[in-house]
């Protein structure tokens, strides 16, 4: 039967009716793709015209190039679904075992391991219609058990070996066997690199340890604890100050050896659950804590007993504010501390102290009434509560050691700074959990200041008995018609004088020179006597020796001026002194 002749139609470029005379779905898409494979038209002047997608368009013209017309004729979904009939039985099988294994499987992953096991990578709508219509499983139970219930180690490490030479992802045979992907990873890496002596059990000890402990750092920990009272939290605190940065656990490890080995240290004391504090800062300058120290154990020969450090702490950053080595524990001393504070840092909301009478005195009220300071006082005999102690604590395992060995008052003022400097700079223990990552008290503290106040108020309020001198030539000042002797290290200085009751203090940079006792005349102002009460040793000593010595020479250190010489004024001459004139006035006459 002859075919039916071609109807002709008229020659266009237009898509509309181009689209409408194809009668293929192949013919359309060369159609298409004509205009850019053949005159190297742009995919989006040919979108333009067709209303096509031009990322599609580029795609199936570069398909074009590299295939030619075979890009044309792909199968169709139902096309692919139907190739699943053309695969072997034990593929088709091996596909519905694998997701009656683990259901957890991805059709990607099917088909990889297919590929491994049988060279034939399946598509993925074809593994579709598999497990939609293909074979029942070969098994029910679990082709391995899990990782932990395997008790030979080699048959667990073999299990991870047989999946991954089937195809399994890592991935999959860590949540398959129920062991962590790392676990997985490692010990791929081991069968790789050593085979199947690579998964035959092995010590976990590192026999390669990055050593991080060097002599010059055992070195190092055993000169620090020569002083007894250290701890391991302390003495990782001070070897990171010095620039190297171990755990606790390890400089615990390390104290433990040296004191087997050298019998140094102390032995660790059994824990105690910490109480709730009752003056715990909220925030910086809530709360201050001040008390006294006695250091009864020096060498220092001019200095009979025990010398004193007064100290107050900041309890939200536990940092140190103002802190001194004292000769005397009296009121004068707390308040040069207290002003020392106060000037640098402000004021702050509450100040705890036990009952000392330094702490209480009527001039001490004053102050903090006038600078809205409540003042609490911890009960009796629960030391714990003024969080000063704790600190006192500290410091007696980290100067007491060297306060024993000072032999003058200019070395024990140096360690009392070395120690300061230790305490705020150090990581401490309360900020170890801190997310914001400071760990010492000088980085919580962070300059922070409590309540400013401004100089003339202060002033008003802690310098009404207190004067400015300046002393001479020989370390003497002026005052009140006395002369008084401060120091003679100090000559042509500001000192500080202090009048609390009967007793004046020469005091320069909050360090007591000299101390005596006035009686005053009836006025009350002006002194009848004064006596030498004290004389500090201090730093400031003049590096020149003296012609004679104290014990030769009793020097007068307190002496009453002389009045200043007063000018004669002239008197009125009586009259009958007034001598008569030589020569009469010729007026008068």
């Amino acid at each position: 039967m002859p075919l039916p002749k071609r109807v002709p139609h008229e020659h266009t470029e237009a898509w509309d009716q181009i689209k409408q005379l194809c009668l293929w779905p192949e013919q359309r898409s060369y159609e298409l793709l004509r205009p850019l494979v053949l005159y190297g038209d742009t995919a989006a002047e040919r979108a333009a015209q067709t209303g096509a997608n031009e990322r599609t368009l580029r795609r199936q013209a570069d398909q074009f190039e590299k295939e030619g017309l075979l890009s044309f004729f792909r199968p169709s979904p139902q096309q692919l679904a139907d190739h699943h009939r053309s695969l072997p039985p034990p593929l088709r099988q091996l596909i519905v075992d694998l997701k009656a294994d683990y259901p957890a499987f991805s059709l990607r992953e099917i088909a990889q391991i297919c590929y491994v096991q049988y060279g034939r990578r399946p598509s993925q709508p074809a593994i579709k219609q598999v497990l939609a219509d293909g074979p029942p499983p070969s098994r029910k139970d679990r082709r391995f058990p899990q990782y932990s219930e395997i008790a030979d180690p080699f048959e667990r490490r073999r299990a991870v070996i047989a999946l991954h030479v089937e195809g399994w992802a890592p991935a999959s045979i860590a949540d398959y066997l129920g062991l962590s992907r790392s676990t997985t990873y490692d010990l791929l890496k081991r069968f790789q690199e050593e085979g199947f002596a690579g998964i035959e059990p092995k010590s976990s000890a590192n026999t390669r340890p990055v050593r991080k402990v060097d002599l010059a750092m055992r070195q190092a920990i055993l000169k620090l604890q020569e002083n007894p009272e250290l701890g391991a939290w302390r003495m990782h605190a001070a070897l990171k100050q010095m620039g190297w940065n171990i755990s606790p656990t390890t400089c615990g490890r390390i104290m433990a050896e040296n004191r087997q080995l050298y019998g140094l240290g102390k032995k660790p004391k059994e824990k105690k659950e910490p109480k709730e504090h009752p003056y715990k800062g909220l925030y910086r300058h809530h709360i201050w804590s001040v008390d006294v120290r006695y250091i009864e154990h020096h060498q220092i020969p001019g200095i009979k007993g025990s010398f004193y450090i007064i100290s107050i702490l900041d309890n939200f950053s536990r940092a140190i504010l103002a802190s001194n080595v004292c000769q005397r524990q009296d009121e004068l001393s707390f308040l040069l501390i207290l002003i020392e504070a106060i000037l640098t840092h402000g004021s702050p909301d509450l100040l705890v102290s036990d009952s000392g009478s330094i702490f209480v005195s009527k001039q001490a009220k004053f102050i903090y009434a006038r600078l809205h300071i409540q003042k609490e006082q911890i009960h009796k005999k629960q030391a714990w509560e003024n969080l000063i102690e704790t600190n006192f604590n500290l410091q007696r395992r980290l100067a007491d050691f060297y306060f024993a060995q000072v032999t003058s008052w200019e070395e024990a003022k140096l360690e009392h700074e070395r120690w300061m400097t230790s305490h705020n700079e150090q990581s401490h223990w309360a900020h170890r959990h801190r997310e914001d990552g400071k760990r010492t008290p000088a980085e919580v503290l962070d300059h922070a200041l409590g309540h400013v106040w401004a100089p003339e108020q202060l002033h008003r309020v802690f310098f009404t008995r207190r004067f400015e001198r300046w002393l001479d030539r020989v370390g003497y000042l002026r005052f009140r018609q006395w002369h008084l002797y401060g120091e003679a290290g100090l000559a042509r200085q500001a000192a500080t004088v202090w009048l609390y009751g009967k007793t004046l203090t020469v005091e320069f940079a909050s360090t007591p020179l000299t101390q005596f006792t006035v009686t005053f005349q009836p006025d009350q102002k002006r002194f009848r006597m004064v006596k030498l009460l004290h004389r500090f040793e201090t730093h400031y000593r003049s590096p020149q020796l003296s012609l004679w010595s104290e014990e030769e020479v009793t020097w007068l250190l307190a002496w009453k001026a002389r009045d200043a010489l007063r000018r004669k004024t002239a008197r009125p001459t009586p009259a009958s002194t007034i001598q008569p004139t030589l020569f009469s006035d010729p007026e008068a006459s």
